[in-house]
Parts: structure tokens; sequence; C-alpha cells
């Protein structure tokens, strides 16, 4: 097990202490499907009495759960709250241009630290995140390339090595998720923006990796900046285009010659 293992401690405690580590730092995450008990008790070096206590009290805390198949997962974490005012926000417009400005000062933190904390696995992770945008680029598909724009934000989240920043950003993204990246297909169904966004996920990528926070801060800042401002546009030109609509029929109640 771990070295991070207290071999002091009850065994079984500190197998939960354990998993939850790994869950905290990213290691784990939302739905992860875990290994066969026999298998995930050789690697944890521990009984499998000894780790099926362990994954109880896990089971307990809400962080692992079992599907209908009988396989033990990773519980939905930091995906969806259901306090009533979050449902408001996770649908409400105005709410999306606010989480946009906070991800600019997010952002300009995340790749600044993976500026200078990412490790060369880090760095390959990001490297395959902007061959797959380049390829999505190069072949018109905007679906693709927008999936792909998501899986670099969190790989640089995940570079930065700041558990709270990290798991935060997870919570804010699983909380808006729809809505976010809706308004992103928007953004890469124009081809004109979708030129600028393949520039400026570039221009994170190469000071990240020339180890350049300011730079990389600096491009990140620059990127949310322009995408809240697109996204902004392009709400205005559809509220424009549903008012001239609404005028041809009268709203759709009023008796027209």
């Amino acid at each position: 097990m771990d070295s991070r293992v207290n071999k002091g401690a009850s065994a079984a405690q500190a197998t939960v202490r354990h998993i939850e580590d790994l869950i905290l730092e990213g290691s784990l995450r939302s739905g992860d499907p875990l290994l066969p008990e026999r298998e995930m008790a050789l690697r944890l070096d521990v009984s499998r009495p000894t780790l099926r206590q362990g994954l109880k009290i896990l089971e307990d805390k809400g962080l692992i759960e079992t599907d209908a198949g009988g396989t033990r997962r990773i519980a939905p974490l930091a995906t969806s709250l259901t306090d009533p005012l979050i449902e408001l926000m996770s649908t409400g417009g105005r709410v999306i241009d606010d989480y946009l400005e906070l991800r600019g000062t997010l952002e300009g933190m995340a790749a600044g630290l993976a500026a200078t904390r990412a490790s060369d696995i880090d760095r390959q992770t990001l490297t395959r995140c902007v061959e797959r945008i380049e390829a999505a680029h190069e072949q018109a598909d905007a679906r693709d390339e927008a999936e792909a724009d998501v899986d670099l934000h969190l790989a640089i989240y995940e570079a930065s090595h700041n558990i709270v920043l990290l798991q935060i950003m997870r919570a804010l993204s699983g909380m808006l998720r729809e809505g976010v990246f809706h308004n992103r297909e928007k953004l890469y169904s124009r081809t004109e923006v979708r030129d600028v966004l393949r520039l400026q996920h570039r221009a994170i990528y190469d000071a990240v990796m020339a180890h350049d926070p300011a730079a990389a801060a600096r491009a990140a800042e620059d990127h949310m900046g322009y995408t809240r401002r697109a996204l902004n546009e392009i709400a205005a030109a559809e509220a424009r285009l549903d008012i001239s609509l609404r005028r041809i029929d009268g709203g759709n109640i009023a008796q027209r010659p």
C-alpha cells in the first residue's frame, strides 16, 4: 500500500484514508469502477476482510456505491447539488455569465500554477488534449473539438496540483455542465470563433510547456474574457432574432390580416 498509509493505525481505517486521499487528489473520479475485491486487496496489500471493512465505511460515507451489476464505483461527487437555489442557478443565463467571469480568475491561477508544477505526465496529457483539438479543428468536427476543449481545461486544473482548486472547478462544472456545454457548442458552430479559440488554447499550452507562469495566466485570462464576450454577443443576437420573429406573428396571440 502507498507509504501514506500509517502502519500504526487500524488497517481498515488506513485503507479508508488511502482511498479518500485518492478521491481528494483526483486520482479516483466520480463513476470510476473499482477493481474486484481480490485484486484490490492484493494491490493495497491488505486482507480481503480488512478491505471489505474499509469499503463498507466508505459506502456509509457516500463515497462508494455498488451498481446493479455488483461493481463498486466511486459515487457521483461534486457533480450535482440538490438545493433548489442551485437548481435555479444551473439554468440561469445570468449565472452562466457570472460563472465565466469567475472562471477568468480561476483559469489564470490554474494555468500559472500548471506552468510551474506540471509533471512530465501532466505535460503528456496536455499535449494529447491539444493534438485532439488540432485534429478536430482540421476535420471541422465542432462537437469533438468542444469536448477536447473541456478535457484541456480540466487537464490544466489537474496540472496545477492544487486540490481545492481542482475540486471546486469540478463541482462548478458539474453544476452547470449542461448549460455551459450547450453554450460551448454554440461557440464552435461559428468558424471564425473556432479559429480564435484554437489559437488561444495553443497559447495557453505553449506558455505552460515553456514554464512561463505569467504568460500562461495571461493567456488563460484572455481566453476566458474572449469566450465570455463571444457568448454574450451570441446571446444578444439570438434575443434580437427572437424579437423579430415575434413581431412577425404578434407573439402568436394577435390577429393579423
